[in-house]
Protein backbone atom coordinates (compact mmCIF):
# COMPACT_ATOMS: atom_id res chain seq x y z
CA UNK A 1 0.00 0.00 0.00
CA UNK A 2 2.87 2.34 0.85
CA UNK A 3 6.54 2.08 1.74
CA UNK A 4 8.75 4.07 4.14
CA UNK A 5 12.33 4.58 3.00
CA UNK A 6 14.79 5.99 5.54
CA UNK A 7 16.87 8.98 4.45
CA UNK A 8 19.91 10.77 5.88
CA UNK A 9 18.81 14.30 5.02
CA UNK A 10 17.05 15.34 8.24
CA UNK A 11 14.98 18.53 8.02
CA UNK A 12 16.08 19.00 4.42
CA UNK A 13 14.54 15.72 3.23
CA UNK A 14 11.37 17.41 2.00
CA UNK A 15 11.34 19.32 -1.27
CA UNK A 16 11.89 23.05 -0.91
CA UNK A 17 13.40 23.03 2.60
CA UNK A 18 16.84 24.42 3.46
CA UNK A 19 18.72 24.54 6.77
CA UNK A 20 22.12 25.24 8.26
CA UNK A 21 23.86 26.13 11.50
CA UNK A 22 26.39 28.88 12.22
CA UNK A 23 28.38 30.27 15.12
CA UNK A 24 27.06 33.54 16.53
CA UNK A 25 29.45 33.49 19.48
CA UNK A 26 26.99 32.23 22.07
CA UNK A 27 28.95 29.01 22.59
CA UNK A 28 32.72 29.00 23.18
CA UNK A 29 35.37 27.93 20.70
CA UNK A 30 33.37 28.79 17.61
CA UNK A 31 30.82 26.00 18.13
CA UNK A 32 27.59 26.28 16.13
CA UNK A 33 24.85 27.87 18.19
CA UNK A 34 22.32 29.32 15.75
CA UNK A 35 20.27 27.53 13.07
CA UNK A 36 17.59 28.22 10.51
CA UNK A 37 14.96 26.27 8.60
CA UNK A 38 13.71 27.91 5.40
CA UNK A 39 11.11 26.89 2.82
CA UNK A 40 11.04 28.48 -0.61
CA UNK A 41 7.23 28.61 -0.38
CA UNK A 42 5.02 29.39 2.65
CA UNK A 43 4.16 26.57 5.04
CA UNK A 44 1.17 25.53 7.06
CA UNK A 45 2.32 25.08 10.64
CA UNK A 46 1.15 22.89 13.53
CA UNK A 47 2.74 23.08 16.97
CA UNK A 48 2.58 21.92 20.56
CA UNK A 49 4.25 23.67 23.47
CA UNK A 50 5.24 23.28 27.10
CA UNK A 51 2.70 22.90 29.88
CA UNK A 52 5.02 24.92 32.14
CA UNK A 53 3.20 28.07 33.32
CA UNK A 54 6.44 30.05 32.87
CA UNK A 55 6.44 29.64 29.09
CA UNK A 56 9.37 31.34 27.36
CA UNK A 57 9.15 34.45 25.19
CA UNK A 58 9.36 32.59 21.84
CA UNK A 59 6.23 30.60 22.75
CA UNK A 60 4.36 33.76 23.73
CA UNK A 61 5.50 35.40 20.50
CA UNK A 62 4.21 32.43 18.47
CA UNK A 63 0.84 32.15 20.18
CA UNK A 64 -0.09 35.82 19.81
CA UNK A 65 0.10 35.46 16.01
CA UNK A 66 -2.90 33.14 15.83
CA UNK A 67 -3.22 31.04 12.67
CA UNK A 68 -0.61 32.00 10.10
CA UNK A 69 1.79 30.67 7.48
CA UNK A 70 5.57 30.92 7.73
CA UNK A 71 8.60 30.00 5.68
CA UNK A 72 11.32 30.54 8.29
CA UNK A 73 12.28 29.30 11.75
CA UNK A 74 15.24 30.79 13.63
CA UNK A 75 16.65 28.74 16.51
CA UNK A 76 19.34 29.63 19.03
CA UNK A 77 20.96 27.63 21.81
CA UNK A 78 22.66 28.76 25.07
CA UNK A 79 19.89 31.27 25.93
CA UNK A 80 16.27 30.27 26.59
CA UNK A 81 14.82 33.81 26.50
CA UNK A 82 12.59 32.68 29.36
CA UNK A 83 11.51 34.76 32.36
CA UNK A 84 12.48 37.88 30.41
CA UNK A 85 9.03 39.48 30.37
CA UNK A 86 7.70 41.72 27.65
CA UNK A 87 11.26 42.73 26.78
CA UNK A 88 11.99 39.15 25.68
CA UNK A 89 9.17 39.28 23.12
CA UNK A 90 10.30 42.69 21.86
CA UNK A 91 13.83 41.32 21.44
CA UNK A 92 12.44 38.61 19.14
CA UNK A 93 10.64 41.18 16.98
CA UNK A 94 13.81 43.24 16.66
CA UNK A 95 15.90 40.22 15.63
CA UNK A 96 13.36 38.88 13.14
CA UNK A 97 12.94 42.32 11.57
CA UNK A 98 16.54 42.15 10.30
CA UNK A 99 15.98 38.98 8.21
CA UNK A 100 15.92 39.08 4.38
CA UNK A 101 12.76 40.22 2.57
CA UNK A 102 12.12 36.69 1.26
CA UNK A 103 11.39 35.61 4.83
CA UNK A 104 7.65 35.73 5.63
CA UNK A 105 6.14 35.70 9.14
CA UNK A 106 9.26 34.15 10.73
CA UNK A 107 9.14 32.41 14.10
CA UNK A 108 11.85 31.91 16.69
CA UNK A 109 12.70 29.16 19.14
CA UNK A 110 15.33 29.22 21.89
CA UNK A 111 16.96 26.86 24.37
CA UNK A 112 19.51 27.37 27.13
CA UNK A 113 19.84 29.36 30.35
CA UNK A 114 16.67 30.84 31.86
CA UNK A 115 16.43 34.43 33.06
CA UNK A 116 18.91 36.15 30.72
CA UNK A 117 18.05 38.55 27.89
CA UNK A 118 19.03 37.50 24.38
CA UNK A 119 22.35 38.89 23.09
CA UNK A 120 20.55 40.65 20.22
CA UNK A 121 23.63 42.02 18.51
CA UNK A 122 25.24 38.59 18.29
CA UNK A 123 22.08 36.99 16.96
CA UNK A 124 21.50 39.70 14.37
CA UNK A 125 25.10 39.38 13.22
CA UNK A 126 24.80 35.59 13.21
CA UNK A 127 21.69 35.69 11.04
CA UNK A 128 23.62 37.65 8.42
CA UNK A 129 25.81 34.54 8.00
CA UNK A 130 22.83 32.48 6.84
CA UNK A 131 22.77 31.35 3.22
CA UNK A 132 19.19 30.34 2.50
CA UNK A 133 20.21 28.22 -0.48
CA UNK A 134 22.19 25.78 1.67
CA UNK A 135 21.06 22.33 2.72
CA UNK A 136 23.18 21.41 5.76
CA UNK A 137 20.75 19.61 8.06
CA UNK A 138 23.44 18.04 10.22
CA UNK A 139 25.00 21.45 10.96
CA UNK A 140 21.57 22.78 11.91
CA UNK A 141 20.99 19.83 14.25
CA UNK A 142 24.35 20.43 15.91
CA UNK A 143 23.68 24.15 16.38
CA UNK A 144 20.55 23.61 18.49
CA UNK A 145 22.27 21.28 20.99
CA UNK A 146 22.87 22.35 24.61
CA UNK A 147 23.98 19.56 26.97
CA UNK A 148 23.29 16.99 24.25
CA UNK A 149 26.25 14.71 23.53
CA UNK A 150 25.05 13.97 19.98
CA UNK A 151 22.63 15.44 17.44
CA UNK A 152 19.26 13.83 16.73
CA UNK A 153 17.76 13.52 13.23
CA UNK A 154 15.43 11.24 11.29
CA UNK A 155 13.78 11.33 7.84
CA UNK A 156 11.67 9.18 5.52
CA UNK A 157 10.46 9.20 1.96
CA UNK A 158 6.95 7.79 1.80
CA UNK A 159 6.23 6.04 -1.49
CA UNK A 160 2.54 5.51 -2.26
CA UNK A 161 0.89 2.81 -4.32
CA UNK A 162 0.03 5.22 -7.17
CA UNK A 163 3.71 6.12 -7.65
CA UNK A 164 3.57 9.47 -5.89
CA UNK A 165 5.61 10.21 -2.77
CA UNK A 166 6.21 12.74 -0.01
CA UNK A 167 8.89 13.28 2.62
CA UNK A 168 9.05 13.92 6.37
CA UNK A 169 12.28 14.94 8.13
CA UNK A 170 13.11 16.16 11.61
CA UNK A 171 15.76 17.31 14.04
CA UNK A 172 15.51 17.56 17.81
CA UNK A 173 17.51 18.48 20.86
CA UNK A 174 17.11 17.34 24.44
CA UNK A 175 19.07 15.64 27.19
CA UNK A 176 17.98 17.35 30.41
CA UNK A 177 14.72 18.85 31.73
CA UNK A 178 12.95 15.93 30.07
CA UNK A 179 9.58 15.00 31.56
CA UNK A 180 6.47 13.48 29.97
CA UNK A 181 4.43 16.71 29.93
CA UNK A 182 4.26 17.72 26.27
CA UNK A 183 7.40 17.43 24.25
CA UNK A 184 10.04 18.40 26.78
CA UNK A 185 12.63 19.52 24.27
CA UNK A 186 12.80 21.24 20.90
CA UNK A 187 11.78 19.39 17.74
CA UNK A 188 11.33 20.71 14.22
CA UNK A 189 9.63 18.55 11.59
CA UNK A 190 9.33 19.42 7.92
CA UNK A 191 7.24 17.80 5.21
CA UNK A 192 6.21 18.38 1.62
CA UNK A 193 2.99 16.37 2.09
CA UNK A 194 -0.17 18.13 1.00
CA UNK A 195 -1.88 18.10 4.39
CA UNK A 196 -4.18 20.72 5.89
CA UNK A 197 -3.26 22.59 9.06
CA UNK A 198 -6.26 21.09 10.89
CA UNK A 199 -5.40 17.50 9.99
CA UNK A 200 -1.70 18.05 10.63
CA UNK A 201 -2.42 19.45 14.11
CA UNK A 202 -4.73 16.57 14.99
CA UNK A 203 -2.16 13.94 13.96
CA UNK A 204 0.65 15.78 15.76
CA UNK A 205 -1.36 16.03 18.99
CA UNK A 206 -2.11 12.29 18.86
CA UNK A 207 1.47 11.23 18.20
CA UNK A 208 2.98 13.52 20.84
CA UNK A 209 1.12 11.56 23.51
CA UNK A 210 2.81 8.23 22.71
CA UNK A 211 6.27 9.58 21.88
CA UNK A 212 7.61 12.74 23.51
CA UNK A 213 5.02 12.62 26.29
CA UNK A 214 6.21 9.09 27.04
CA UNK A 215 9.85 10.14 27.58
CA UNK A 216 11.51 11.08 30.86
CA UNK A 217 15.07 11.83 31.93
CA UNK A 218 14.74 13.78 35.16
CA UNK A 219 11.10 14.70 35.75
CA UNK A 220 11.55 18.41 34.98
CA UNK A 221 9.46 20.25 32.38
CA UNK A 222 11.24 23.05 30.51
CA UNK A 223 9.90 26.55 29.89
CA UNK A 224 10.68 26.22 26.18
CA UNK A 225 9.33 22.82 25.09
CA UNK A 226 8.33 23.05 21.45
CA UNK A 227 7.37 20.75 18.60
CA UNK A 228 6.78 22.42 15.23
CA UNK A 229 5.53 20.65 12.12
CA UNK A 230 5.75 22.61 8.87
CA UNK A 231 4.26 21.56 5.53
CA UNK A 232 4.86 23.35 2.22
CA UNK A 233 2.73 20.82 0.24
CA UNK A 234 5.23 20.80 -2.66
CA UNK A 235 4.88 17.06 -3.31
CA UNK A 236 1.13 17.42 -3.94
CA UNK A 237 0.83 13.95 -2.36
CA UNK A 238 -0.71 12.74 0.89
CA UNK A 239 -1.89 9.54 2.54
CA UNK A 240 -3.18 9.95 6.07
CA UNK A 241 -2.25 6.50 7.40
CA UNK A 242 1.23 6.62 5.87
CA UNK A 243 1.81 10.16 7.10
CA UNK A 244 0.76 9.27 10.63
CA UNK A 245 2.94 6.15 10.69
CA UNK A 246 6.03 7.97 9.40
CA UNK A 247 5.49 10.83 11.83
CA UNK A 248 5.14 8.47 14.79
CA UNK A 249 8.26 6.53 13.80
CA UNK A 250 10.26 9.75 13.57
CA UNK A 251 8.98 11.15 16.85
CA UNK A 252 9.40 7.86 18.75
CA UNK A 253 12.96 7.52 17.48
CA UNK A 254 13.81 11.08 18.55
CA UNK A 255 12.14 10.62 21.94
CA UNK A 256 14.15 7.49 22.65
CA UNK A 257 17.35 9.18 21.45
CA UNK A 258 16.79 12.02 23.91
CA UNK A 259 16.35 9.56 26.76
CA UNK A 260 19.40 7.60 25.62
CA UNK A 261 21.32 10.90 25.66
CA UNK A 262 19.97 11.86 29.09
CA UNK A 263 22.53 13.85 31.03
CA UNK A 264 24.96 11.28 32.40
CA UNK A 265 22.69 8.39 31.41
CA UNK A 266 24.06 4.92 30.71
CA UNK A 267 20.76 3.02 30.24
CA UNK A 268 17.75 3.41 27.96
CA UNK A 269 14.85 1.58 29.57
CA UNK A 270 11.42 0.86 28.10
CA UNK A 271 8.61 0.53 30.66
CA UNK A 272 5.94 -1.72 29.17
CA UNK A 273 2.81 -1.67 31.30
CA UNK A 274 -0.04 -4.03 30.38
CA UNK A 275 -3.11 -5.49 32.07
CA UNK A 276 -4.22 -2.14 33.51
CA UNK A 277 -7.85 -1.13 34.03
CA UNK A 278 -7.53 1.11 30.95
CA UNK A 279 -4.87 2.82 28.85
CA UNK A 280 -4.90 5.93 31.03
CA UNK A 281 -4.09 3.94 34.18
CA UNK A 282 -1.32 2.10 32.31
CA UNK A 283 0.10 5.48 31.31
CA UNK A 284 0.06 6.66 34.93
CA UNK A 285 2.04 3.58 36.03
CA UNK A 286 4.54 3.73 33.15
CA UNK A 287 5.27 7.41 33.76
CA UNK A 288 5.58 6.89 37.51
CA UNK A 289 8.24 4.26 36.81
CA UNK A 290 10.10 6.42 34.28
CA UNK A 291 10.18 9.34 36.72
CA UNK A 292 11.01 7.50 39.96
CA UNK A 293 14.36 8.54 41.40
CA UNK A 294 14.62 5.30 43.37
CA UNK A 295 14.08 3.27 40.20
CA UNK A 296 16.54 5.44 38.26
CA UNK A 297 19.30 5.03 40.84
CA UNK A 298 18.75 1.26 40.96
CA UNK A 299 19.17 1.23 37.17
CA UNK A 300 22.43 3.14 37.49
CA UNK A 301 23.69 0.63 40.06
CA UNK A 302 22.54 -2.26 37.86
CA UNK A 303 20.62 -3.54 40.86
CA UNK A 304 17.54 -5.66 39.98
CA UNK A 305 15.68 -4.35 43.00
CA UNK A 306 12.21 -5.29 41.81
CA UNK A 307 10.75 -4.10 45.10
CA UNK A 308 11.25 -0.53 43.93
CA UNK A 309 9.27 -1.34 40.79
CA UNK A 310 6.43 -2.85 42.82
CA UNK A 311 6.42 0.05 45.27
CA UNK A 312 6.23 2.62 42.47
CA UNK A 313 3.37 0.74 40.80
CA UNK A 314 1.48 0.73 44.10
CA UNK A 315 2.16 4.42 44.77
CA UNK A 316 1.07 5.53 41.31
CA UNK A 317 -2.60 5.68 42.24
CA UNK A 318 -3.63 3.21 39.54
CA UNK A 319 -5.61 0.10 40.44
CA UNK A 320 -3.12 -2.65 41.33
CA UNK A 321 -2.68 -5.53 43.77
CA UNK A 322 0.29 -7.71 44.68
CA UNK A 323 -1.80 -10.83 43.98
CA UNK A 324 -2.17 -9.88 40.27
CA UNK A 325 1.09 -8.07 39.51
CA UNK A 326 3.85 -9.60 37.36
CA UNK A 327 7.28 -7.96 36.89
CA UNK A 328 9.94 -8.91 34.33
CA UNK A 329 13.34 -7.60 33.26
CA UNK A 330 13.34 -8.42 29.53
CA UNK A 331 12.33 -12.10 29.54
CA UNK A 332 13.43 -12.70 33.15
CA UNK A 333 10.32 -12.84 35.32
CA UNK A 334 11.23 -11.81 38.88
CA UNK A 335 7.76 -11.68 40.45
CA UNK A 336 4.51 -13.32 39.36
CA UNK A 337 1.12 -12.88 40.99
CA UNK A 338 2.29 -13.07 44.59
CA UNK A 339 4.81 -15.84 44.00
CA UNK A 340 8.26 -15.09 45.49
CA UNK A 341 10.96 -16.89 43.51
CA UNK A 342 13.69 -14.24 43.43
CA UNK A 343 16.53 -16.51 44.54
CA UNK A 344 20.27 -16.04 43.89
CA UNK A 345 20.11 -17.63 40.44
CA UNK A 346 17.16 -15.46 39.38
CA UNK A 347 18.88 -12.33 40.71
CA UNK A 348 22.00 -13.15 38.70
CA UNK A 349 19.94 -13.47 35.51
CA UNK A 350 18.17 -10.16 36.17
CA UNK A 351 21.48 -8.45 36.95
CA UNK A 352 22.81 -9.56 33.57
CA UNK A 353 19.86 -7.88 31.87
CA UNK A 354 20.54 -4.66 33.77
CA UNK A 355 24.11 -4.53 32.54
CA UNK A 356 22.83 -3.94 29.02
CA UNK A 357 22.65 -0.46 27.51
CA UNK A 358 18.99 -0.96 26.62
CA UNK A 359 16.33 -3.26 28.03
CA UNK A 360 12.65 -3.47 28.97
CA UNK A 361 10.97 -3.61 32.36
CA UNK A 362 7.49 -5.09 31.98
CA UNK A 363 4.66 -4.83 34.49
CA UNK A 364 1.46 -6.79 33.91
CA UNK A 365 -1.17 -5.54 36.37
CA UNK A 366 -3.42 -8.51 35.57
CA UNK A 367 -6.66 -6.49 35.72
CA UNK A 368 -7.85 -5.71 32.18
CA UNK A 369 -6.45 -4.72 28.78
CA UNK A 370 -5.02 -1.22 29.34
CA UNK A 371 -1.47 -0.71 28.09
CA UNK A 372 1.14 2.02 27.65
CA UNK A 373 4.85 2.20 26.87
CA UNK A 374 7.14 4.86 28.37
CA UNK A 375 10.87 5.53 28.11
CA UNK A 376 13.33 6.41 30.84
CA UNK A 377 16.97 6.27 31.83
CA UNK A 378 19.15 5.87 34.87
CA UNK A 379 20.39 8.70 37.10
CA UNK A 380 23.99 8.91 38.26
CA UNK A 381 26.75 11.20 39.47
CA UNK A 382 27.28 12.77 36.04
CA UNK A 383 23.79 14.26 36.02
CA UNK A 384 24.54 16.18 39.22
CA UNK A 385 27.90 17.33 37.86
CA UNK A 386 26.41 18.61 34.59
CA UNK A 387 23.58 20.50 36.23
CA UNK A 388 25.58 21.87 39.15
CA UNK A 389 27.92 23.52 36.62
CA UNK A 390 25.30 24.30 33.93
CA UNK A 391 25.80 28.09 33.83
CA UNK A 392 29.58 27.84 33.97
Amino acid sequence: MYKLIELESGVCAADGFFANGVSAGLKPNGAKDMAFIYSDVPCQIAATFTTNKMAAAPIKHFKVKGEFETNFVLINSKNANAMTGRAGVVDIDEILATLPSCVKSPVMSSTGVIGVRLPKEKLIAGAKLFNLTQREPHAAAQAIMTTDSFSKEKAYRVELEDGSSFHIGAMAKGAGMINPAMATMLCFITTDAKVSRKEMQAILDEKVEVTFNAASVDGDTSTNDTVMLLSNAKSNAFHKEAFAEALEKIMKFLAREMVRDGEGATKLVTYNVTGAKDDREAEVVAKALSNSLLVKTALYGEDPNWGRIASTVGASGAEATEELLTISFDDVCVYKRGELFFDAAMEAKAAEVMKKDSFTISCDLGIADGSFEAYGCDLGYKYVEINADYRT
